[in-house]
């Protein structure tokens, strides 16, 4: 509009420069400034011509408005001067004015008729530019700049171009993605990178020399922000700076212009924005440019060769007129696959693949197996797929390069070594590349992680020597650089512990190999946790050069691993360890210092350990006072560990020589321990620190022997250790009980001697239990003392005195050693020393008032600031373990006296025992100690409120109440990685779920009752999250039903049958885990099936917390119950009816549901229970449930559900045939009613011959099957045809067997039948259908009486009818959970037939994902996709007849041969489209996928009817390539619309007239198999960067061009 106003303008008025003052003047809109602008562009072409008018006048008219208008207007950023553009305007409306100002300022410039002008705009602007301001401002210069740059001279305003050419490159590449300003200042980078830029490069000259003097000054992008605005510049500037030949230079044509081929910074900018450019566009300029670089070279013609900066190793980028096809080749892969990439899908990768393939057979020379291309391009590839946003596509990429030394050899380059420890190692870091394989099953290991091992094997073996240390080195310091999750570690330490033997690692690889091992201790998986700390000591072992470390540095890192996870004595890890020790003894290094002793340490183990276990002992000088603290336990655990290591060193060597050896060899090491024990109780001068870490030594060899995987009787070892402390026993006894007692224990800190000397008391009380208890022995003599004196010390008062620091820290110590004699004589009986009448301790401790706190004391005049300030930081740990202790004592009494406990306070009146004869004041007590303990010290109250709680639960039913919900908030307020979370947990089902509990709350029926069902569920509910609960819930509850049933016959279940929910919620209980858990029980299953080969596995031991226990506990409950008791037959009938209203509650709840969904699962469960409980079904039993059963059949199941309701009908009519008439009235329904679940009862009659087995007259009932089976062998439905048929089969099989004489009349029609089924001619979808079916496991080889077992119900059947593996329970497991006995007489057996080695595979889902694997056997596609590309390569042998539809003809429309295939596309919408397009045009059919879509409402809304008027035809996708095959047979052309590597652009190619055109899915395109199938791909050209256009729109441009060109021809043809 605003041209034409121009021109209108310009006609009417014969003085322009009037014109221009007239347009100056008023308010600067958009229209105005665009209106001038034309003008002036009018004047100039007019001048260039010679026609315009007023030479002399319009140069001046042409300053003016550029002074007086336009430079005003364009510097009018924050304010509004006269005639300046409104600062309210829309962003929009202002860039439009700023760049008609521009142009038009660019028109005065050249209209001034000199240099002058643009070159003081040019300076105004530059300083605008440089000085900074808004980003507005910025953004006008860059305009101004862009405008008149043009107009300078190259020689003559050089220096001006070269700053203008700086301050515009510092302005673009400043955009990076680090700038905190984001908005105007990056759209004014963008404009000078995109048009200043490319305006001066055409200057040539010292703009562009400056310009590219500046990229390469500025290197390569250090990261991927910086990538985006450098190759925005190179991409504006490709013209230029990679020209073709020929190309006009400008105005400085006769200079060599930079060639950005020949520089190693311009190939790694490029690789940057290939490999790490976080956008597309980024991406697609850096294509661009190499695309450019390849036409370049192979126009030109001329060698090229840029090497890398380092100066050694292949060219970064090369070219030679000779190799020209090899390397157009390769380029053109190379870019193929980065466009492909693009997709992010892993449909395009696949075929895909073979070309990545293809690009390193170009990239090693035959010759001498050199790289001939840098291997930094291929690993653009690789690093571009590893940060993919698909996770599939990641996996694809890092499994593809980990499979690169599979086929063939690379050389070697340190690219690579710094890829694998950059970008592999970082991609390796997702937990979800390890997922197992579709098909794979659970434990089978990741196929990720075995491809990680034997790639680093093969490519640690191929490194040459000099360079395999340091790439060890740097690749387990990389496992150190960030917090790696259990999996990821779990499998990199694997592939390590791989690596052949080899001296690779020294001091500095075995300190990052700690700091490794440190890193996975912070995994709450514990079993993952200690396979990798296994792993890492083997890598240790296998790759340090032992004669760079000494036994120090060793030692130092064995003390990283968890002994009690990992490195446990007898593991096969421990001998490994030995043995590594034995071969190496004599080449470890010498220590550069001496030690400690003042000698230089020795190679040797034994006098290595000799010099360690004297250095231990002896105490350091300035810590022997009686105030230090106790000493750490670091170094007892290490001296204690190297001990046992020499020992068994010592062991091997000899195995085959004197055994007396060993003995000798650890009474050196020991003799300095056992000197220092036997002088404690004699030597009272001996310094505490040195005491205290003798006993901390002999704790941890007792403990630490202990630790072994196989059984400790027979270990020599552990039996000399125990004889040493056994001699020790009387003077380690003495000092414990004079330090406990004596009042030397006084501060704080003296708390941990005292744990210390308990815990070394309890062990001497462990030892001479098990050799052997004996009256008179040391510990006899003190445990009675230290009770006493512990006694006297608790009655002691301060006589109304403050109490003392001393004081109070003796009676906690009392009260310690109190509760450590009565938790010694409750576990061991031998230790009671009183009748069992309660003497003065138990009196004393009855007596105490509970929950008494300790009065913190005041500090003392002699005490040390430090011994006040942790009295004062640690006194609520002091009061509370004085609590804890207390309530252990008590925790005893009331086990001890449990029949002294009444049922109510007021029935003893005189309590010589008051904790124990006044039970609801104690519990109330123990209320009160829940809120003041800590979680971890509330065990001994749980396990007096089990004692209390049924004593008071009638009379005191609302205390016991509140004590149990209590003790729940603990609990359920706990995580369960804590470890006390599971100790905690038993101990609370042990007292809430006890069966005296369960039993008198379900009797009472108040609160208690209630509150127990609800934390049932509470705890049911929480195991979905804290995998273990449930099981620990289900498994006490059933052995406490066990024991009780098999001491009371009749009412032995009367607690459980009160209880059958929990049994039920059991037998239903799996929890539907999140991809991340699967694959964490996955792993933790391939290591667990390692067994003994990883220590972790001895060591820690299955703890049967998976939840597949939970329903195997219950399980194995119900096998051990019998139908010939009463109380067992009742539970097992309530239980039947509870599964059967549970099946049918999920049937209502949702009809349609999806196979593997929770909903699934469930209804799978409760028939595999129903199974299990058949046995104890009586046939009155039977007549309440049967109508339940057969109303389950005529339910919309998933297979497994199917074939196990099928299974229980036939085994109820095997057992009780008096049920078959009411089976028979199954099939009276309406053949509408009963829809396909007729079929389940015609399975059952596949298997009459199992049936009839118990009836002695079978021809009335194979009459009535006959009967029954043939009227639904005519069924419209194929598959209901199908299933009699299979029944029809058998039952005239058995009639033939029998010669019923009655049918023979029948006979002709029905072998004719028969024989036509059989014989059927082809191999169509009928016949394939009929032979899998008959080939089927569940009428084929599946027996139902003869496979009834549990394999079969919960491993065999579950796995052949394609549930998920989670599913699937072996039968080891239920022979390996021991906590329920197995019942003898149950069927545990395996199954007899063939069953457990067929395949899974139900025969109706065969029909899709029968040939899944052919698109993978192909080696390369011939053409593939360039986006995306599915795997649809199913096609069911169909005979398809196209029969076209007359209403057309009769109508008498043109109809074109055009036949347009719409079958792979999804959408309504699209298809309704589709159809309108094709009936407008003439197309001759429209082929769908389903004709169903038709009357859809989407689709009838685009369609406006067009399907009543044009020929629909069904083709489903399976069945497209046959329909293709068949109309290439008839002429068709069959074109697809898809980008693929070889497509024809639209414009270029020629439609026949006989044309099918295919068309892809929405979101996949057109599939691999099928693009095989075309004869030409035709792809629409694109300008955009949108890569696709929609299918619709794709399909109706083919459509019209097909139009347009037949209609050019009949035209033609008519003229």
């Amino acid at each position: 509009m605003e041209r034409v106003l121009a021109e209108t303008l310009l006609s009417q008025s014969r003085d322009p420069r009037g014109l221009l003052g007239a347009l100056c003047r008023g308010e600067a809109s958009a229209e105005r400034v665009e209106t001038l602008r034309f003008l002036l562009q009018r004047l100039e072409d007019a001048e260039e011509r010679g026609g315009g008018g007023g030479a002399g006048a319009l140069p001046e008219a042409a300053r003016e408005v550029a002074a007086g208008f336009l430079v005003p207007l364009l510097r009018s950023q924050r304010g509004r001067p006269a005639g300046g553009p409104d600062p309210d305007l829309p962003a929009r409306d202002r860039r439009r004015v700023l760049k008609a100002a521009t142009a038009a300022l660019r028109s005065c410039a050249r209209l001034a008729g000199g240099p002058q002008l643009a070159a003081a705009l040019a300076e105004e602007a530059l300083r605008d530019l440089v000085a900074g301001g808004p980003a507005a401002g910025a953004e006008a210069a860059v305009e101004v700049l862009a405008a008149v740059g043009p107009c300078l001279r190259p020689r003559e305003d050089g220096p001006l171009l070269e700053r203008v050419a700086q301050a515009a490159l510092a302005l673009a590449l400043g955009a990076d993605g680090e700038r905190d300003e984001a908005g105007p200042a990056e759209d004014a980078a963008a404009l000078a990178a995109a048009r200043l830029l490319p305006a001066l490069g055409q200057c040539g000259g010292a703009a562009l020399r400056a310009v590219w003097a500046g990229l390469v000054a500025a290197g390569a992008p250090s990261g991927p922000g910086r990538v985006g605005p450098r190759l925005l510049v190179l991409s504006a500037l490709a013209e230029r700076l990679l020209p073709e030949p020929g190309a006009d230079h400008g105005p400085r044509a006769g200079e060599e212009d930079p060639d950005a081929r020949r520089c190693w910074r311009f190939w790694r900018t490029v690789q940057a924005g290939l490999a790490r450019a976080p956008d597309a566009l980024t991406r697609k300029r850096a294509r661009y440019l190499l695309q450019r670089a390849v036409e370049v070279s192979a126009e030109r013609g001329a060698p090229c060769a840029c090497g890398p900066r380092e100066g050694t190793g292949p060219s970064l980028f090369w070219w030679s007129e000779k190799k020209k096809d090899e390397l157009l080749k390769f380029w053109e892969n190379y870019i193929l696959i980065l466009e492909t990439l693009e997709g992010n899908q892993i449909h395009v990768i696949k075929p895909v693949l073979p070309k990545l393939n293809s690009l390193f057979e170009y990239a090693v020379s035959e010759e001498n197996g050199r790289w001939l291309f840098h291997p930094s391009w291929h690993m653009c590839i690789y690093k571009r797929m590893f940060e993919s946003e698909n996770k599939i596509l990641t996996r694809e990429g890092v499994i593809h390069f980990l499979e690169l030394y599979e086929t063939r050899s690379l050389p070697f380059a340190p690219e690579f070594s710094e890829f694998i420890i950059g970008p592999l190692m970082d991609a390796l870091s997702e937990s979800s590349l390890y997922s197992r394989s579709p098909g794979q099953l659970i434990g089978s290991g990741s196929p990720l992680g075995l491809k990680l091992q034997k790639f680093l094997v093969t490519y640690v073996s191929l490194l040459p020597e000099e360079i395999k240390s340091s790439f060890l080195l740097k690749f387990i310091q990389k496992m150190t650089s960030r917090h790696w999750c259990a999996i990821p570690i779990l499998f990199l330490s694997k592939a390590l512990a791989n690596v052949p033997r080899c001296k690779a690692l020294g001091i500095e690889g075995l300190l990052a190999l700690r700091d490794v091992l440190q890193r996975t201790m912070i995994t709450h998986q514990i079993l993952l946790r200690g396979a990798a700390q296994c792993y890492l000591l083997q890598t240790a072992m296998n790759l340090v050069d032992v004669e760079k470390v000494t036994l120090s540095d060793v030692s130092t890192f064995l003390m990283s691993l968890r002994q009690e996870e990992s490195l446990g004595r007898g593991t096969s890890l421990w001998t490994e360890l030995c043995d590594w020790l034995r071969v190496n003894e004599s080449c470890f290094g010498r220590a550069l210092a001496c030690s400690p002793t003042g000698l230089p340490e020795t190679p040797s183990l034994n006098a290595y350990v000799k010099n360690l276990v004297q250095e231990y002992i002896t105490s350091p000088a300035g810590e022997t006072g009686e105030d230090c603290f106790m000493p750490d336990w670091f170094e007892a655990k290490l001296v204690a560990m190297m001990v046992l290591l020499a020992i068994d060193v010592e062991g091997m060597k000899t195995q085959y020589s004197e055994k007396r050896r060993t003995q000798n060899v650890l009474r050196i090491f020991l003799d300095p321990l056992l000197d220092s024990l036997l002088k404690l109780g004699t030597n009272a001068y001996m310094p505490v620190l040195r005491a205290d870490r003798c006993l901390q030594l002999l704790l941890k060899l007792l403990h630490t022997c202990m630790l072994t995987g196989s059984g400790a009787r027979d270990d020599e070892v552990f039996t000399l250790l125990q004889s040493f402390a056994m001699s020790a026993t009387e003077s380690v006894s003495d000092f414990i009980l004079r330090r406990l007692t004596m009042n030397e224990l006084s501060s704080v800190s003296d708390l941990d001697r005292c744990h210390l000397y308990l815990m070394v008391l309890t062990e001497l009380i462990n030892i001479h239990l098990k050799v052997g208890w004996k009256r008179g022995n040391p510990i006899w003599r003190v445990i009675s003392p230290l009770k006493n004196a512990s006694i006297r010390h608790l009655q002691d008062t301060d006589s109304g005195q403050e109490p003392t620091l001393a004081g109070q820290i003796q009676r906690v110590v009392s009260m310690a050693a109190l509760a450590t004699v009565c938790e010694a004589v409750d576990q061991k009986p031998e230790l009671q020393l009183d009748s069992l009448e309660p003497g003065p301790m138990e009196r004393f401790l009855a007596s105490l008032p509970l929950n008494h706190t300790l009065q913190k004391p005041h500090p003392e005049e002699h005490s040390s600031f430090s011994e006040d300030s942790a009295a004062s930081q640690g006194w609520g740990k002091v009061v509370t373990q004085y609590i804890h202790d207390q309530w252990v004592c008590l925790s005893f009494l009331l086990r001890k006296y449990h029949t002294l406990i009444p049922s109510s306070e007021g029935d003893v009146p005189d309590p010589v025992l008051p904790a124990v004869q006044m039970p609801a004041r104690t519990l109330q007590s123990a209320l009160g100690a829940l809120t003041v303990l800590p979680s971890d010290q509330v065990l001994p109250v749980f396990h007096c409120m089990k004692v209390l709680v049924p004593k008071l639960l009638t009379s005191s039913e609302s205390l016991c109440v509140e004590s149990i919900d209590m003790a729940w908030k603990i609990i359920s307020a706990l995580s369960n990685t804590q470890l006390i979370f599971w100790s905690n947990l038993k101990a609370f089902v042990q007292f809430v779920f006890d069966t005296k509990v369960l039993t008198i709350a379900a009797k009472i029926k108040g609160q208690a009752y209630f509150k127990i069902k609800e934390i049932m569920y509470k705890m049911i509910e929480m195991s979905a999250i804290k995998t273990g609960v449930f099981n620990t819930l289900i498994s006490y509850c059933c052995k406490s039903w066990i024991v009780s049933a098999s001491d009371v016959s009749q009412v032995s279940l009367s607690s459980a049958k009160n209880y059958s929910e929990l049994i039920l919620e059991a037998c239903i209980f799996g929890t539907v885990f999140r991809r991340d858990q699967r694959l964490t029980q996955d792993v933790q299953t391939y290591i667990e099936n390692l067994g003994h080969d990883c220590a972790a596995n001895t060591v820690i031991g299955n703890t049967k917390r998976e939840d597949h226990y939970v329903r195997i506990c219950a399980v194995k409950f119900l096998c051990l119950l019998h139908g010939s008791n009463m109380s067992h037959k009742l539970f097992m009938e309530d239980l039947a009816i509870k599964l059967l209203d549970k099946d049918e509650s999920v049937s209502k709840s949702r009809t349609r549901y999806y196979v593997n969904s929770q909903q699934h699962r469930l209804k799978n469960r409760v028939w595999q229970t129903l199974l299990v409980l058949f046995p104890s079904f009586d046939q009155n039993f039977l007549n309440r449930i049967i109508d339940k059963i057969f109303q389950a059949g005529f339910i919309n199941n998933q297979a497994s559900i199917k074939y196990f309701i099928e299974w229980i009908i036939i085994l109820i009519l095997h057992k009780f045939p008096q049920f078959l008439l009411k089976f028979w009235d199954c099939f009276s329904y309406g053949e509408e009613n009963l829809k396909t679940s007729i079929c389940t009862f015609l399975s059952v009659l596949s298997h009459l011959d199992i049936i009839t087995q118990n009836i002695p007259e079978k021809k009335p009932v194979l009459k009535q099957a006959l009967v029954t089976v043939l009227q639904w062998c005519f069924s419209h439905n194929f598959s209901i045809r199908l299933y009699a048929l299979a029944a029809l089969k058998k039952v005239w099989s058995m009639c033939k067997a029998l010669r019923v004489e009655e049918l023979e009349a029948l006979t002709s029609v029905i072998e004719s039948s028969l024989n036509q089924v059989e014989n059927m001619p082809g191999t169509g979808n009928a016949k394939k259908n009929w032979q899998r079916i008959q080939e089927h496991f569940f009428f084929a080889s599946f027996h139902p009486v003869r496979d009834y077992c549990l394999e079969t119900i919960f491993y065999n059947l579950p796995r052949l009818s394609g549930l998920v593996e989670d599913e699937w329970i072996a039968i080891g497991k239920f022979t390996r959970f021991t906590h329920i006995p197995s019942d003898a007489g149950f069927q545990w057996y395996l199954s007899p037939t063939h069953l457990c080695e067929l395949k899974p595979g139900d025969w109706a889902q065969q029909d899709v994902g029968s040939h899944l694997g052919e698109a993978d056997s192909q080696c390369e596609w011939t053409d593939v996709q360039k986006k995306i590309i599915p795997w649809k390569n199913n096609a069911p042998d169909l005979d398809l007849e196209l029969v076209f539809q007359d209403r057309v003809a009769k109508l008498g429309k043109s109809i074109s041969r055009l036949i347009v295939v719409a079958s792979l596309i999804d959408k309504p919408t699209n298809l309704g489209g589709l159809c309108r397009t094709c009936e407008v045009f003439g197309a001759s059919a429209l082929v769908l996928g389903s004709l169903q879509c038709v009357g859809d409402k989407q689709f009838q809304g685009l369609s406006v009817s067009a399907e009543q008027w044009l020929p629909l035809v069904e083709v489903k996708p399976p069945q497209l390539i046959d329909f293709l095959q068949q109309k290439k047979t008839e002429g068709y052309t069959v074109i697809g619309v898809e980008q693929t590597a070889k497509s024809v652009d639209l414009t270029q190619y020629s439609f026949p007239e006989r044309s099918l055109l295919l068309l892809g899915n929405e979101r996949e395109g057109i599939p691999a198999n099928l693009i095989q199938q075309l004869d030409v791909c035709v792809e629409i050209p694109q300008q955009g960067i949108i890569r696709s256009l929609n299918v619709h729109v794709s399909g109706a441009l083919l459509i019209w061009e097909y139009t347009r060109q037949l209609l050019l021809r009949h035209g033609g043809a008519e003229s």
